[in-house]
């Protein structure tokens, strides 16, 4: 535990930390603006079956489909950037100020501080989810109020059952940014550059992201994690469709376990210089 508030203490005194939470509370505010004084709203139209765009559609008629819109908007870009910068400080970032070989020096196991990293990266994308969920129903609500939602299979949900299929698809999410993060924790181990281990990171996810929108890839995408993010979308439809979000829950575990397997093979045999 003393690793964890440690590191979590670390991450509270690091500017770049409040960077990407008041990013992620305005982006809310940018959209609901945005479509408030857009010339030609568009809220009460939408077919079912166009994913996404149905919820912007919406938007208007609802400040629900403000945290719904948002959370769909940054699921490809801003939160992988986030997470890929979180776990790219992890090791990487502590070697290149000159302060990793200090903590290692005391009587800890690698491991133990490995997994303590691990953990409050994924704590600082768990606690930027929450800032743009709050970010999110502040602006909608404001502008537009909260009521009930319609969902894409077309019915109609209450306020609480709103909350609780957002609760599943931030959780969800959170799941999905922690293969990322991993991802990140693996590549900040091999490098004594946060910079160059964020960059490979968000290098991989962006060429993952293209692969799985290629067709003649089509036989990577059940093993590529960014082909999973859009199952998000299956918790807003009635019955929910679990067998998507299972295969994504499944193949985000596989890369958590495994890029956090790997980290630790190449941390624990590491050669600390700095």
């Amino acid at each position: 535990m003393s690793h964890i508030s440690r590191e979590f203490t670390k991450v509270l005194f690091q500017k770049r930390t409040y960077f990407g939470w008041v990013g992620l509370f305005i982006v809310p505010f940018i959209i609901t603006v945005a479509i408030r004084f857009t010339a030609h709203p568009r809220g009460g139209g939408g077919n079912a079956n166009q994913g996404p765009t149905f919820f912007f559609n919406l938007i208007t008629s609802n400040g629900f489909y403000v945290a719904i819109g948002s959370l769909m908007a940054l699921i490809t870009f801003l939160l992988p950037l986030l997470a890929a910068m979180a776990g790219s400080q992890t090791i990487a970032g502590e070697a290149e100020n000159g302060t990793l070989r200090s903590v290692l020096m005391q009587p800890v196991r690698r491991g133990s501080v490995l997994l303590g990293k691990w953990f409050v990266a994924n704590l600082y994308i768990a606690i930027g989810l929450i800032v743009l969920f709050l970010g999110s129903i502040i602006a909608g609500g404001a502008i537009y109020g909260l009521h009930s939602t319609i969902l894409l299979s077309g019915q109609t949900v209450s306020v609480s059952h709103t909350l609780w299929l957002l609760l599943l698809a931030y959780a969800f999410t959170l799941l999905g940014m922690a293969a990322v993060v991993s991802l990140a924790v693996a590549l900040s181990t091999l490098t004594n550059s946060g910079l160059t281990a964020m960059a490979a990171a968000l290098v991989l996810v962006i060429i993952m992201i293209i692969l799985g929108s290629l067709s003649v890839f089509d036989f990577l995408r059940p093993y590529l994690f960014t082909s999973r993010f859009d199952a998000v979308i299956d918790f807003f439809s009635s019955p929910i469709t679990w067998v998507p979000i299972r295969d994504a829950a499944i193949t985000f575990a596989i890369w958590i376990v495994g890029m956090t397997g790997i980290a630790w093979l190449v941390f624990r045999r590491r050669d600390i210089l700095s």
